[in-house]
């Protein structure tokens, strides 16, 4: 199968760059800059990627360029353009001031196939603090700025191009372009990657793989576990076994209503409520580290319990997706996330793992999900910690303090799910380059204000109290804050900016229906320098 490298020197959009590659139904993979594959007949191309060094700095990430440039097409981009450029003979020079933000390309080379289809004046978005003054020897200028003069270059004698905005950010409003350009043009992707074509083949490996083996498979109700399942499900039918243990602490009636529809799948479901367990050992608890080594080691032991009696099972299935597994580098070069595994589990019980889903990035999984006939709710769910509400609720855990958060969070979400909004521009583009079904009329999409966000959740502030008055009555009862963020990954996050009369209902309705709220606050606060959840 053919597929691009991504060459990874640490940037933050590195996944978007193979989010973005992947839209072109063309298969790619992440590797650090120093581990290109060599002698492997599918690479069609090289993507260099940007990084948090300078081209200067003792410590920057070096690759030796002659392992690919002049066999197959290379594009660098924003550090990979200025390591090129340093490495072939060109100028690299620290710029008057970081050039960050949106500019425009006031001349461009329409002639290059980097370029074909590209309008005037097209907006890029710029994030740099070096800049590229001069290119090397047999190189051309293919665009530029007006404070960028190389903004984009080209080997005359050789397949390279480099670009020293970020093509695969939403500002650069034709960033999807350039990249059809190189990946399908240039490279001469067949573009053979997709849902239906996932689904086809990993059903047929998965055939092959496991043959008559039982599997089990822990669910969680979210899109990932769900999706695996389902996939596992159409492979091998009922010698998979999946197992859902409600920790007390899901939101409301999630339980019944997640188990109701992995029923309506088809999938055959063992139900665990362990809450009784969860609450005991988690009483007088506060510390939110605490809480959840509490929830996870509870959570292996139920699980284990219950895998245990699934006598004959020779796999274990995780819901693992593709960042999940991707080497991600941090600025001193060290490896600080890679391959998870399930922790936990008997080295008795002898499972082989099975991960369906390996080579996915979340929106992919939606597709999947889409293209074998999964409903909409259970695709489009926001993520969930694995804690769930404990970890949204200060302090110590309590039943009576489940109860308060699941039906003030209640109100909230289905709240956004039923406020509609009109989007046009930037703004339509972002939710559906994300996967979010809406049809466009009039350069116009209508969506729910759910399907904006990427994650939202209430937070019940157990260990406040703020005085209120109802009717008559003097209360002094808990606040609960409303948090909603809008991101591509979770690595950065912006909290939504969600109406006002949205936020007035939904502030009214909490502060009238549940009892113990008497205060409704919303957090301001992005990624970084606070996180998603408060615990």
């Amino acid at each position: 199968m053919q597929k691009i490298i991504i060459l990874d020197f640490g940037s933050q959009t590195t996944q978007l760059i193979g989010r973005r590659v992947r839209e072109l139904d063309t298969f790619c993979e992440i590797m650090p800059y120093n581990k290109f594959p060599k002698d492997d007949p599918s690479v069609i191309g090289v993507i260099l990627s940007g990084s948090p060094y300078s081209v200067h700095d003792p410590e920057a990430f070096k690759v030796e360029l002659s392992q690919f440039m002049g066999k197959i097409p290379v594009l660098g981009i924003c550090y990979g353009a200025q390591f090129i450029s340093h490495t072939l003979g060109g100028k690299v020079e620290k710029a008057d001031s970081r050039e960050y933000g949106r500019a425009n390309l006031v001349q461009f080379d329409a002639t290059n196939p980097l370029f074909r289809g590209f309008t005037e004046n097209s907006q890029v978005w710029m994030s740099h603090g070096d800049t590229i003054t001069a290119i090397p020897q047999d190189f051309k200028c293919i665009a530029s700025t007006d404070n960028v003069k190389y903004a984009a270059y080209a080997s005359e004698t050789q397949p390279v191009w480099a670009v020293q905005f970020h093509p695969e950010v939403f500002h650069s409003l034709q960033g999807t372009q350039l990249l059809r350009n190189f990946v399908v043009d240039i490279c001469g992707s067949k573009q053979d990657w997709s849902a239906d074509s996932f689904v086809e083949t990993t059903v047929a490996e998965l055939k092959a793989q496991i043959g008559d083996d039982k599997v089990i498979l822990g669910l969680s109700g979210g899109v990932d576990s769900s999706v695996a399942a389902v996939l596992l499900n159409k492979a091998i039918g009922k010698n998979l076994t999946c197992i859902f243990v409600d920790h007390g602490m899901l939101r409301k009636n999630e339980f019944r209503d997640v188990m109701h529809d992995y029923e309506c799948l088809g999938l055959n479901v063992i139900g665990v409520d362990a809450s009784e367990k969860f609450f005991a050992d988690l009483a007088g608890v506060s510390d939110p580290e605490q809480k959840r080594k509490i929830i996870g080691r509870d959570f292996v032991e139920v699980f284990n319990a219950e895998a245990k009696k699934q006598t004959g099972a020779k796999w274990l299935a995780q819901g693992t997706i593709y960042p999940d597994r991707i080497e991600s580098l941090n600025i001193t070069g060290k490896v600080i996330k890679s391959h998870h595994n399930v922790g936990g589990l008997p080295k008795e019980m002898n499972l082989q793992l099975c991960e369906p889903l390996k080579w996915l990035f979340k929106d992919e999984v939606r597709r999947v999900g889409r293209s074998m006939g999964m409903p909409e709710h259970l695709i489009t769910r926001h993520p969930f910690p694995g804690p769930g509400l404990a970890v949204r609720i200060l302090g110590d855990i309590t039943p009576e303090k489940v109860r308060i958060l699941q039906d003030a969070d209640d109100i909230y979400i289905r709240g956004l799910r039923e406020y509609k909004t009109r989007l046009s521009g930037e703004e339509a583009r972002r939710v559906l380059a994300a996967g979010v079904p809406a049809d466009m009329q009039n350069g116009e999409i209508e969506v729910s204000l759910y399907d904006q966000i990427w994650q939202a959740g209430t937070i019940l502030l157990s260990t406040v109290r703020s005085v209120g008055v109802m009717g008559d009555e003097r209360t002094y009862e808990h606040p609960v804050a409303l948090r909603a963020v809008t991101s591509t990954d979770a690595m950065t996050a912006d909290w939504a900016h969600l109406p006002y009369d949205f936020m007035a209902k939904v502030s009214n309705e909490i502060i009238n229906k549940v009892k113990g709220v008497n205060r409704v606050c919303y957090d301001i606060s992005s990624k970084p320098p606070a996180t998603i959840e408060w615990e």
